[in-house]
């Protein structure tokens, strides 16, 4: 069993580098993505000023339009920009260039920061002008050929016409691996605040309503489920039944807009939007537990009604059918008691199908509902997500997935032990 488990824990950072390279490309290629959008917005606010001799589509020269490109990291290719995502392979910043002359092996540069001169030569080499002795230490520098720079001038600009000739061009810069694997997940393109930084900013909102909705509904269904098995064919049974498929009917979301104006607006007996009062900070403890308890009413019926049926009725049908099995007369027959066949026997073996359901509940534990939290206005995991792939905020985008994908591995395998521990006839070889 154990070395099943070390191959399904080895099995998922390979998951996990097939998903994210899926939707790095289609985030690449998609229409409007951050580069399409930064340029928009700079030609929006050139207001009319004059460009450079050869100029991109859009009215903006190829000096602004590849300085864009090289932040957003589209001066590479696809494959590439991914593995500098993935921190496989060095991330470029603080980056100068300029064009060598036709007629020249050499071209002056200065150190982006500082006043020192550079010379910087067509055959590899540059040095130190005017400045002192140590100032390139950490940079690198190299020259791209007239192909090099062709090729990435054709990857920014796809639609347009491409020139005749391009120059050699030296390039000077410094490197890092930043990525995922060193625990970077970029910048949000549209907020410019760590990706990272907005997720956990977010965790603990969506953990309290992934909890207590785990919690409540474990507490609830599970004890429910068995009743109804007991009770099977009865007026509590029939009646219990009725509710929770009237429940499982109507969406978390709907329900909640019904919430919100009907006792959140008209009858004012809860708030309506918020994770708390914005006086939260001044209230006193008592006064801090009742207002999130007032803020939490509504989102947690609207996120325990659709999960009831489920778990509630998975539970019954289960329990009923090792309840019909022979080792369960067996035991009966040869004396033991109801009681204890039903929750030495029949329940071990009826709780194996919830031990499978459990670790997908792992990735609601953080994701939780995005229509809900728009719907109450919680700043949560799930209206993050949201609002990134409505602003197309690519990066938040994927740092958001790769952190669902993540949990949802790590909860499928959660699942097998938990199976493992309660069944023993379950041997993972």
């Amino acid at each position: 069993m154990r070395d099943y488990f070390i191959r399904r824990l080895l099995l998922v950072p390979i998951t996990l580098l097939g998903l994210t390279m899926l939707v790095f490309l289609i985030t690449r290629f998609a229409p409007g993505g951050p580069l399409e959008t930064a340029l928009k917005a700079a030609t929006l606010g050139q207001n009319g000023e004059g460009n450079s001799s050869r100029e991109g589509s859009g009215g903006i020269d190829d000096a602004a339009k590849e300085a864009l490109a090289n932040y957003y990291g589209y001066d590479q290719s696809a494959i590439g920009a991914y593995f500098v995502w993935l921190g496989l392979a060095p991330r470029e910043f603080s980056k100068v260039q300029e064009d060598f002359p036709a007629d020249a092996d050499m071209v002056p540069m200065t150190l982006p920061g500082t006043a020192t001169k550079l010379s910087a030569h067509r055959d590899g080499t540059i040095e130190i002008a005017e400045g002192p002795d140590d100032a390139l230490e950490g940079w690198k520098y190299r020259v791209e050929s007239p192909e090099d720079v062709a090729e990435k001038w054709r990857r920014i600009n796809p639609d347009s016409e491409t020139p005749e000739s391009f120059p050699h061009r030296a390039v000077l810069y410094k490197s890092s691996f930043s990525g995922l694997l060193q625990g970077n997940l970029g910048d949000s393109t549209r907020y410019n605040e760590p990706v990272w930084d907005m997720m956990v900013s977010r965790f603990p909102i969506s953990l309290y309503y992934g909890i207590l909705t785990l919690i409540i509904t474990y507490a609830v269904c599970l004890p429910l489920g068995i009743l109804k098995a007991i009770k099977h064919r009865t007026m509590l049974d029939t009646a219990s039944s009725v509710l929770v498929f009237v429940g499982y009917a109507i969406p978390g979301y709907v329900l909640g807009a019904l919430l919100v104006v009907y006792l959140g607006s008209r009858l004012g007996w809860f708030p309506i939007m918020g994770f708390v009062s914005a006086d939260f900070p001044t209230l006193s403890l008592w006064g801090k537990v009742k207002d999130l308890v007032n803020h939490s009413v509504l989102p947690l019926i609207c996120y325990l009604v659709g999960s009831f049926a489920f778990l509630t009725m998975l539970m019954k049908n289960s329990l009923m059918d090792n309840l019909a099995a022979d080792y369960v007369r067996t035991a009966a027959a040869k004396g033991l008691t109801w009681r204890k066949a039903v929750f030495r026997h029949a329940f071990r073996n009826s709780i194996i199908p919830i031990a499978t359901t459990f670790g997908q509940n792992i990735t609601l534990l953080v994701a939780g509902s995005i229509l809900i939290e728009k719907i109450f206005d919680i700043d949560g995991f799930g209206l993050l997500s949201y609002n990134a792939v409505l602003e197309r905020d690519y990066t938040v985008v994927l740092g958001t997935l790769t952190f669902g994908a993540f949990l949802m591995l790590i909860g499928n395998i959660i699942s097998d032990v938990l199976v493992a521990l309660i069944d023993p006839r379950v041997s993972f070889r």
